[in-house]
């Protein structure tokens, strides 16, 4: 079973009020800052701590990186960080786990056959700055593999399928226990070979599916339990068959973006294990693309961009925020309107409700940077350091009624 929603847009969607002390919106997306590390595709992406970390992936010149940069969701800025120290990569794989990012095998070379598949791995300390060499990752006898999917539940972490060779793939998965640097494997995907998977965690498990074998596009998702080493099938996404999506959990949610399926998509996809049904969501806040990125900030809100659409690669950015925050009046929400925005200079609020009583504007980090009982001026925001915003519209009864993103740039 699963239900339809219409494609939302930035200004037509209602802005709804949750404290945490970051404030969201309902099932919308909001263009960011665009990546500074340039346009590319094929890169990896993980979170530790509130931050998005980005790299490696190939450029719009072909040229396979290592570099790296980080994400401050509060200043909606990137800062480069310490490049991978094994080879430059793309088509490799990324996870979270324990609080330390790895980031492990890829291909060395835009053109496969020029290049080698790669099986060294990396844990990378955010608070020092540094990456650390692993166990090099075992499947293929050793000889690497690209094109595969990365994640990690129960405290530890996971590689699946992918591509080893010419015409060549595997089903292999194989867990990595960080207490001892050790790596095993598991049972293997269950319907064979895959490539270009894509893969979540939610609670005490993994989900894992989509991609091609070989070149046939699939729709499959399967659940994987690490407690006893046993695959179960889900219900097949109701959408396009396609390999190269993006995936990200917020709220116990998993969700699937775009991807390829011999064109590109755009679409955004809900997944909820609790009763394993779909829902369509608002349809990518960017242009069609495959070999995206992801990551989710604080269960809050998630990161999705780069990747490559049909004008090329791409460095635009996006955040969005699941239908999960309640207790506002959206039809306030959606008529008033923010102009420009982003902006900085001549920024106009319009179709304030006529019995609005203050308007306050807080910093992402939740801190009220002023306060007014008048539509605030354009001078109010030319003095605020670049970032990520929200108004507060609040009824004359005290009650807080709207809630709006502003991004000054």
């Amino acid at each position: 079973m699963f239900s339809l929603k219409c494609r939302g847009f930035f200004g037509s969607i209602a802005f709804l009020f949750a404290f945490s002390p970051v404030l969201g919106q309902e099932n919308t997306w909001v263009k960011l800052n665009d990546f500074i590390g340039g346009k590319r595709e094929r890169a990896v992406a993980f979170s530790i701590n509130g931050f998005g970390y980005v790299g490696t992936g190939t450029d719009t010149a072909e040229v396979v990186r290592a570099d790296f940069w980080r994400y401050d969701p509060s200043s909606d800025s990137w800062t480069q960080i310490a490049p991978i120290p094994g080879p430059a990569r793309r088509d490799a794989v990324a996870f979270e786990l324990n609080g330390f990012g790895y980031v492990g095998t890829g291909m060395s070379d835009h053109v496969s056959a020029n290049g080698n598949i790669l099986s060294d791995f990396w844990r990378y300390n955010a608070i020092l700055n540094e990456w650390d060499s692993i166990a090099p990752f075992p499947g293929n006898q050793g000889g690497g593999v690209y094109f595969s999917t990365g994640f990690s539940v129960g405290g530890k972490g996971y590689v699946c399928g992918g591509k080893t060779g010419n015409s060549n793939y595997t089903s292999e998965l194989w867990e990595y226990k960080p207490t001892n640097d050790t790596w095993f494997q598991r049972a293997s995907f269950p319907t064979g070979i895959r490539y270009m998977l894509s893969s979540f965690a939610i609670g005490n498990f993994a989900y894992v599916g989509f991609g091609a074998t070989q070149d046939v596009y699939k729709r499959d998702l399967y659940q994987y339990n690490p407690g006893n080493n046993h695959w179960d099938q889900m219900p097949d996404l109701p959408g396009n068959v396609r390999g190269a999506a993006t995936t990200f959990v917020l709220q116990d949610k998993g969700y699937v973006c775009g991807g390829n399926d011999g064109g590109l998509l755009d679409d955004l996809w809900e997944f909820n294990p609790v009763n394993e049904e779909w829902t369509l969501k608002a349809y990518f806040g960017g242009s069609e693309r495959k070999n995206t990125i992801a990551f989710s900030i604080n269960n809050e809100f998630a990161v999705v961009g780069l990747g490559k659409g049909y004008a090329g690669k791409k460095e635009s950015i996006y955040a969005y925020y699941p239908s999960s925050y309640v207790g506002l009046n959206p039809k306030i929400a959606e008529e008033i309107q923010i102009f420009p925005n982003p902006g900085r200079t001549n920024i106009q609020l319009r179709n304030l409700p006529a019995d609005y009583d203050r308007i306050e504007c807080v910093s992402f980090q939740g801190l009220t940077v002023f306060s007014t009982n008048n539509i605030p001026t354009s001078d109010a925001f030319e003095s605020l350091p670049s970032g990520l915003y929200y108004l507060k519209v609040y009824h004359e009864n005290q009650d807080l009624i709207a809630v709006k993103p502003l991004l000054i740039n």
